[in-house]
């Protein structure tokens, strides 16, 4: 059996962002557990806001069709999405917008469907940023993609880490650990 391939990515392009920080630390833990793990920054696929008119004029943008090929290449997501004003961040929908497009005759959510994803959050706030997760499970449920129920959210984020990125406290710890072995696990089972 292969490894499962997982693109592990954050809905934050903010240098110091804890949900960057917390995609790589579950990526490495991800990896562990078996699976072969690509981490991509969305700060590297710059898009401008979704537009019909600008996707018909000019076609999609090189960066979505770039998201769009890794998306296709791997079996999983593992996506730690921060919380603006309890929703999705405009990084994140956009990025999902853009690569749900369909090109030439490809069919619908080429891109989603088959796909199983992770959730994960921290946030500054008490709630660690588990209220936006909700908007993150719908958008991805109805583009296709098969959400795991587990979820981490990790709360006080700015204390949550040591200086090289790693998670602190043994609860979040496990949390992180256990939301990677449900990942690994369904997308063998899947395969």
């Amino acid at each position: 059996m292969s490894r499962p391939r997982i693109l592990a990515f954050s809905g934050s392009a903010r240098r110091e962002s804890f949900n960057q920080r917390l995609v790589e630390y579950a990526a490495g833990i991800t990896a562990a557990r078996g699976a072969d793990v690509t981490v991509v920054n969305l700060r590297d696929f710059p898009m401008p806001i979704m537009n019909q008119d600008l996707e018909r004029e000019e076609g999609p943008p090189e960066h979505a069709l770039r998201l769009k090929a890794l998306l296709v290449e791997h079996d999983g997501i593992l996506l730690s999405a921060p919380e603006y004003n309890a929703s999705i961040t405009p990084l994140l929908k956009n990025s999902l917008d853009w690569v749900s497009r369909r090109c030439d005759d490809e069919p619908p959510m080429a891109s989603y469907r088959g796909k199983t994803a992770a959730l994960l959050s921290a946030s500054p706030g008490r709630l660690g940023g588990l209220r936006g997760l909700v908007h993150v499970r719908a958008v991805l449920n109805n583009l296709g993609v098969l959400v795991l129920p587990n979820q981490v959210s990790i709360a006080a984020a700015a204390k949550a880490f040591d200086d090289e990125g790693r998670l602190v406290n043994d609860f979040d710890i496990d949390r992180v650990a256990s939301l990677a072995d449900d990942l690994v696990d369904t997308l063998e089972r899947l395969a």
